[in-house]
């Protein structure tokens, strides 16, 4: 796995171990929240300071996010979606 995967794929994997959504990640790391998912999806190549920043805020050595996944671990899923409670429509009287 090149290094750029293994860092999206164990920055994933962590956050959603940890319960915390993207955008809160995003926010407590002082980033916006479109860079950390094009982090999570490989598209944007982050500085060490910024992996350290996240190591930080996770409350994870930055040595985790080298971590080679087991042989056959499938990609971390999704929390789920839910910024807003869905409510039914109001009856009009």
């Amino acid at each position: 796995m090149k290094a750029r995967a293994l860092v999206a794929w164990n920055v994933r994997r962590i956050r959603v171990d940890h319960g915390v959504p993207q955008e809160q990640l995003a926010y407590d790391a002082g980033i916006d929240r479109s860079y950390m998912s094009g982090l999570e999806r490989q598209a944007e190549n982050p500085t060490i300071d910024l992996l350290d920043r996240l190591a930080e805020t996770l409350g994870v050595h930055l040595s985790e996010f080298f971590v080679q996944p087991p042989k056959g671990a499938t990609t971390p899923k999704p929390l789920p979606k839910g910024r807003k409670p869905v409510h039914p429509r109001r009856q009009k009287k």
